[in-house]
Order: structure tokens, then sequence, then C-alpha cells
């Protein structure tokens, strides 16, 4: 009998476990950590584990939060679509009461657990939740410029670890700000293609002209060539202590290059295969040119 109640036991919190993942949305939260960990590898001058764990653990739950109260808002809206039909709050799982209580205690925890690295970076930390929450949601069903404005909080966890690090917000920072910022255009383009007619169950307006055509494979080229650029720039001594080694801009760059061949076969062929094969691309670039900044650093 007890071990009955035991599996029982253990299955519910499994499933509580399961569902709180998916409405912090883990595997995005860890990316977005692992980008705010990049940055300040590349800012410190000394490692402190202890500001790691920090910074590892606040943006955890300002990212955590920021979808938990995505997730909120559009509720009904995820309930018409293939791909967020299933998520806790649709499909009942958690109550919306519930899920506020979650995203109210994970901004609070979050924020303080930035603000004990410094002001700054609770401060980014909250413009990041903020923008996202009250700003870039509402938009998504209003205008395809939701893009662009979200892409403002999502440019802002690689440069939050420079921030975390140095206290000081600046050319280096903002040059990390940057590269994420014009990335996240072809990456979440790439995407919405993809996603483009299930996205219209939800009244969602992602993709720049509105259509999968050949307006909208240009702007994801050009976004594509402005984040190849800005990702070299620290190689010409403009940037302060953000520096890249030649060696290395050439590794990044021809990353990028490959990237932007994934972008020309989109505009060619216009289907969701090549779209997809670009979505990938781009998250191994991002992932990638954030390694090699940081090992290159070491290694001068």
């Amino acid at each position: 009998m007890k071990t009955a109640v035991s599996t029982v036991e253990t299955k519910t919190w499994s499933l509580i476990y399961a569902d709180f993942k998916e409405i912090t949305k883990a595997r995005l939260a860890i990316s977005v950590v692992f980008s705010s960990i990049a940055g300040y590898f590349l800012g410190a001058i000394e490692i402190n584990y202890i500001s790691i764990l920090l910074l590892s653990f606040g943006g955890y739950c300002m990212v955590g939060a920021s979808n938990a109260f995505n997730q909120i808002i559009e509720k009904d809206l995820d309930a018409l679509m293939d791909r967020t039909k299933n998520r806790p709050i649709p499909a009942g799982r958690i109550t919306v009461n519930k899920a506020i209580v979650i995203a109210v205690v994970l901004t609070v925890i979050g924020i303080v657990s930035l603000y004990l690295l410094s002001p700054k970076t609770a401060m980014f930390g909250a413009i990041s939740i903020f923008l996202y929450t009250s700003v870039y949601t509402p938009l998504k069903t209003i205008t395809p410029l939701a893009v662009f404005v979200g892409a403002f909080p999502g440019a802002i966890p690689f440069m939050l670890g420079w921030v975390a690090a140095t206290n000081d917000f600046g050319i280096e920072p903002g040059t990390l700000f940057m590269i994420q910022f014009f990335w996240q255009f072809p990456h979440f383009w790439a995407l919405a293609w993809m996603l483009d007619e299930d996205y219209k169950k939800g009244g969602f307006k992602m993709l720049p002209t509105g259509k999968k055509d050949k307006g909208t494979a240009l702007q994801i080229i050009m976004y594509t060539i402005w984040m190849l650029l800005i990702s070299v720039v620290p190689a010409f001594g403009f940037t302060g202590r953000l520096h890249l080694s030649i060696p290395a801009a050439i590794v990044v760059f021809a990353m990028g290059l490959v990237m932007l061949v994934f972008a020309f076969k989109l505009y060619e062929k216009r289907d969701n295969k090549s779209a997809r094969k670009l979505m990938l691309a781009s998250v191994s670039y991002i992932t990638l040119m954030q390694i090699v900044y940081v090992i290159d650093k070491f290694l001068q």
C-alpha cells in the first residue's frame, strides 16, 4: 500500500515538475542563461562563482517569469494553436491564479538575485520582463513590428552578463546587445515561417510582410548580413575591452556565412524545409559564436 502511494506521489511531483518546465520554457531559459554566462566571462576580470550562480539562478527566474506571464495573457489564443494547446494553462493543468503566483514569485526572486550582483543588472532584468510581457506580447496580434520590439528584451541576456561582471554599461555590452539583437530576426522569422499556419489560428502577425514570400526572405538576408558584420566589429579595436582576434573573427565570419547561405536558400526555395535549416543554423551560430568569443578572450 505504501509503495503504491509513493508511486502516485512520485508521478504527481513528476507532472508538476514537467508543467513547471513547460510554463517557464526551460529549454529557452537555459539558452538565455548560457548567453548571460558567456557575457559574464567576457566582462569579468576575475571569475566569481557566486556571481555566476546568482546570474544563472536570477536569469532563469526572470525568463521563466516572462514566459509564465506570456502564457497567462495568451491562454485563450494558445488553446487555438496545435503547438500550444497542450500547455499547462489551456490544458487545465495549472489555473490562471496559480500561474500568476508562479510568475510573481519568479519575478521577485529573479530581481533580488540580480540586484545582489548589481542594481544595473536588476534594472536590465526588470526592463526585459516589462518589454516582453507588456509591449511585445500584446503587439503580436496587432502588427509584425512586435518582432522588432521583442528583439530588445531578447538581446539583453548576452550584454546582461557583462553588466553583471562590471556593473557598467558601455560600448562593450552595447556591442554584445547589437549582435544578439540582429541575430533574432533571421532566427525568429525562420521559426515563424515554419509555424505560420499555426500562428494564424491564434491571430499572430509574426512575418514582416505577413506572408511567406520573397519580401520576408529578403529581410531575413538583410538582417543576417547586419548580424554577420557586427559580430566581427570587435576585431577592429573599436569596442573597448571587448576584443576579438583575427583568427577568431575569421571563424565567426565563416560561421555567419554558413547561416547566410541558408538564408539565401530560403529566398530561393521559400519552403518550410529551408526555414527549418536556417532556424537550426541560427541556433548553432549564436551558441558557437559565444563559445568562440569566450575561448578567444582566455587565449589572448
